[in-house]
């Protein structure tokens, strides 16, 4: 599968004024492109510390231990705040549990909406020509490597460079006028219904600001067929207005008849099938000139497609796939003669090392394996990427901490037995000494290991992986990647523009009458519809990777559905990759594909939903499972004793083990590990080794799976 994002190793501690929280505690987990993974835990459980963490939000009193959070390439723990705001909001957006938390009071919504919109379309058509012309050129660099005609790849790339602009070009204008006309066959329906209504409107003003943007919509891919019609469409509502009295108001039939009659034009008109401009760009590159517009859409598609094919795209796509293989098996080379290298780096870091060795070293060994990479992968290599910082961050904590362990436990032993000596002189001390921060050295050099045998064993299943590689895939992917990057590089965001769009999402989340909507503050929506607006923000940049943090906690249970259904709709819609943080699994049962249970900064049971609902082997996920209403259960439901522990002091063994009426006396003495039970189901739980007593699984549980499963069975024979 394809892994979006991967969180490894994760420690996260807080320092506060009654000592450092370990809040998490060396957690793993991958998010696989288009798939939900829900985070189940108690309050205080560290999963909402995890999702802050992925957008480099944490508070200022954090301590980030360990571990890395991978994506596109980059360790998000360890990236600039500059870097990180050009993918917070953008690339990963979240959904926070109260909706007024994200929203300003006292700013109308659509402002809201369009604000981020306007904000990043600049920055985001600078990156995106920068990244352009920077993969084009490695493409043309590697076509030249592999074939040796220097002149030949570089027709061919600028060819491809010039149609891309072509073709955004001829898109831009398209979509500029798509969105006129929608914009006005909307307003229309707005106003004829509002003034049906009687509501206070200045119609005169409305009727010809219609009749102006009926003359805006003019390229000629969309307009071809309708220009005269849409001419005397504008010149009769341009009559009505002038001859509408405010005094009669209403909506007059002759008004009425107009108005109708021009929405259904543009509604002909928005639903022709859409042209294809990647081709098209090319044809009218080679053909300047030529009128494209007398004949339908789904022939000039084909005509174009059919040129584009025979005339330049299968010999680019022969050369570019030479050039591809050319970049793969280079990289292929240096990552084969580089495993000896990182075996030794192994051995090197497992030793004594002192710290300029040290770095000096870190630094041959990164500059090989960022020699190794191939930079033609769309799909980054996240280890790789992130390799060089993972090393050298980890060799100056090691060494930082090195030097500050004896300092801080110097500083703590003296403020201590100076407090203490005042109380014990009668004195009111009313001031608290500050928790000392030391780290284990074993465990700090066996991150720095670690950043070397993750990136053996990627590379080792890469080589295994060599003998099946689908260079015209490749090929075919990077064009999709050029297509993309050009699209955005010339894609500027008017300010109509994005008010259109903040009105498509307000409608594609679920808000009634949107148009009007728009203009509205916070606090003239309900709480279930804030969230839909908040939701509507999150999905203003078309990110990748939606966070929901208890995003239904705040809402009444019918509101909850809704918006969880809302949810899994987008995500089907538009392939999002969803993190749901979440107390109650019950909320995502028909939501999640994986789920993690956390409890105590540590994930305890991990598998997909069905192992998790079906399957569960943990105690922890038993005691969650039976404190969770349904419709048919008959028998109380079971409340989890006790209260989670003070994480400033983590249990020494399994940390539910307190509240577990199935510990045994190993829980209390030592954290079990991760025991295998499938290759999608894990579980941290002692009653899974061997030598462990056998132990039923609560009645209220095992009813339920059998309901669940005598309901599934009959749903797919029905």
């Amino acid at each position: 599968m394809d892994k979006i994002l991967e969180v490894k190793n994760l420690k996260i501690s807080f320092r506060t004024s009654g000592g450092t929280v370990k809040a998490v505690r060396d957690i793993s987990f991958d998010l696989e492109r288009g798939r939900t993974v829900a985070i189940v835990g108690e309050s205080g459980s560290g999963k909402s510390v995890t999702s802050k963490a992925i957008l480099g939000i944490l508070a200022g009193n954090s301590i980030i231990e360990g571990g890395e959070i991978l994506y596109d390439g980059k360790d998000l723990l360890k990236i600039s705040e500059e870097e990180m705001c050009k993918i917070r909001g953008d690339k990963i957006s979240m959904i926070f549990q109260d909706p007024l938390s994200s929203l300003n009071p006292i700013v109308k919504i659509g402002k809201q909406i369009t604000e981020a919109m306007l904000l990043k379309n600049k920055t985001s058509r600078r990156e995106a020509k920068a990244e352009f012309d920077a993969l084009i050129a490695l493409l043309q660099k590697n076509m030249v490597a592999a074939t040796g005609s220097d002149a030949k790849a570089k027709e061919l790339c600028d060819i491809f460079k010039k149609f891309c602009l072509e073709s955004n070009k001829l898109e831009n204008s398209y979509n500029n006028s798509y969105s006129t006309a929608m914009a006005v066959m909307e307003s229309i329906e707005d106003v004829s219904f509002r003034l049906s209504k009687n509501q206070k409107l200045d119609a005169k003003t409305e009727l010809k600001s219609f009749a102006g943007n009926l003359k805006k919509v003019t390229d000629p891919f969309l307009t071809h067929n309708y220009a005269s019609k849409l001419a005397a469409a504008a010149d009769a509502i341009s009559k009505e207005a002038s001859a509408y009295d405010k005094k009669q108001g209403g909506l007059p039939a002759g008004l009425e008849k107009v108005l109708n009659e021009t929405c259904e034009l543009l509604k002909e008109i928005l639903d022709q099938e859409r042209p294809d401009f990647f081709e098209i760009g090319f044809y009218s590159l080679k053909n300047p000139g030529a009128n494209l517009h007398e004949q339908s859409v789904a022939q000039v598609n084909q005509m174009c497609k059919d040129y584009l094919i025979n005339n330049f795209m299968k010999e680019f796509i022969e050369l570019e796939k030479q050039g591809v293989a050319y970049s793969y098996q280079q990289a292929l080379e240096k990552k084969k003669a580089l495993l000896q290298d990182l075996q030794e780096a192994e051995t090197y870091f497992k030793g004594e090392f002192d710290k300029k060795s040290a770095l000096a070293y870190a630094k041959t060994i990164s500059d090989k394996v960022e020699a190794s990479i191939d930079n033609l992968e769309i799909t980054k290599d996240s280890a790789a990427y992130t390799f060089r910082t993972s090393l050298v961050s980890g060799i100056e904590k090691y060494f930082y901490y090195k030097k500050n362990n004896p300092k801080e436990e110097a500083r703590f032993a003296r403020q201590s037995k100076k407090r203490d000596a005042l109380i014990a002189r009668g004195k009111n001390v009313d001031w608290k000494v500050v928790p000392k921060v030391v780290f284990d050295l074993n465990d700090l050099k066996n991150d720095i290991v670690k950043a070397v045998t993750g990136l053996q064993n990627r590379y080792q299943d890469y080589i295994a992986a060599s003998d099946n590689v689908d260079y015209e895939g490749r090929a075919v992917e990077i064009i999709n990647s050029l297509k993309d990057k050009a699209s955005k590089a010339v894609y500027k965001v008017t300010p109509a523009m994005a008010k259109e769009k903040a009105i498509k999402l307000m409608e594609e989340v679920g808000i009634a009458e949107p148009r009007m909507r728009y203009y509205q503050y916070p606090f003239e929506f309900s709480g279930g519809m804030r969230q839909r607006i908040v939701i509507a923000i999150a999905l203003s940049a078309d990110p990748e990777i939606l966070i929901c943090d208890e995003p239904t906690t705040a809402l009444d249970v019918t509101i909850q559905a809704q918006i969880l259904e809302l949810i899994n709709r987008l995500k089907a819609e538009r392939n999002l990759s969803v993190i749901f943080i979440t107390h109650d699994l019950g909320v995502v049962a028909n939501m999640a594909d994986d789920i993690a249970v956390m409890y105590a900064g540590k994930i305890v049971e991990y598998g997909t939903a069905d192992d998790i609902f079906y399957d569960p082997r943990h105690p922890y996920t038993w005691a969650l499972l039976s404190s969770m209403p349904d419709l048919d259960t008959k028998e109380k439901l079971d409340a989890i004793p006790g209260t989670p522990p003070n994480m400033i002091y983590p249990p020494v063994g399994d940390a539910f083990a307190a509240r577990n009426k199935y510990a045994m006396q190993i829980d209390f003495e030592a954290q079990p590990p991760m025991f295998e039970i499938s290759e999608t189901h894990r579980a941290a739980t002692w009653l899974l080794h061997p030598e462990a007593p056998a132990v039923e699984i609560p009645k209220i549980i095992t009813d339920r799976i059998a309901r669940m499963k005598q309901k599934a069975g009959g749903a797919q024979n029905g």
